[in-house]
């Protein structure tokens, strides 16, 4: 069972395919990291059920806009890391995790659970934090300096299924017109 499935239920959506084998050096970690990793797998499950639902839903709903072309850059995967330390006050360590498992979710389910785990984050979470999610999925979208027509896109639909207003989603975009594709290309037509 998926982390999201198993925070927001959905026991009757399709089985995840069979875990891929784990190669032989990472089989062999140092019990360092392993006992690391457990430990904060641990403090992520020692988080309050609601708290859980709220971090793991805005960490897929951003990722969710850095997937959006296609990929995921590590500039994107930094970033997302850095909001979530930010914004929630979890650790650096497990902002890394929560942002691994969210990415691996997106990339491998994304159009069959996008919309289900940004409508359980709406639910679960206050408008000020779905502005802010909505603002954090535009700076992942703008790490390369440039929002792409298909991220944009995403992005407006990120903002509906959020339920964010007209005019909060255009404030928000405002901050980002110069980052824009479609602003970049109609200046460059007007100026050559």
């Amino acid at each position: 069972m998926s982390f999201l499935r198993r925070l927001f239920g959905g026991d009757d959506a399709p089985a995840a395919p069979a875990p891929t084998p784990v190669p032989a050096a990472a089989a062999q970690a140092p019990a360092a990291e392993t006992a690391t990793v457990r430990k904060i797998v641990a403090q992520l499950e020692a988080l309050p059920p609601d708290r859980a639902r709220l971090l793991a839903g805005a960490a897929y709903v951003v990722s969710r806009a850095a997937n959006a072309d296609m990929a995921i850059s590590d500039e994107e995967v930094a970033l997302m890391e850095r909001t979530l330390v930010e914004r929630t006050g979890v650790s650096e360590a497990e902002a890394v995790i929560v942002v691994e498992i969210a990415r691996q979710q997106a990339r491998l389910f994304g159009s069959t659970e996008d919309y289900l785990v940004t409508r359980e984050f709406k639910r679960v979470s206050t408008p000020e934090q779905r502005l802010g999610v909505l603002r954090a999925c535009f700076q992942v979208a703008a790490a390369n300096d440039e929002i792409s027509s298909p991220e944009s896109a995403v992005l407006n639909q990120i903002a509906t299924e959020l339920g964010i207003d007209q005019a909060d989603f255009d404030t928000i975009r405002a901050e980002h017109r110069e980052q824009l594709s479609v602003v970049r290309a109609i200046r460059a037509v007007q100026e050559g």
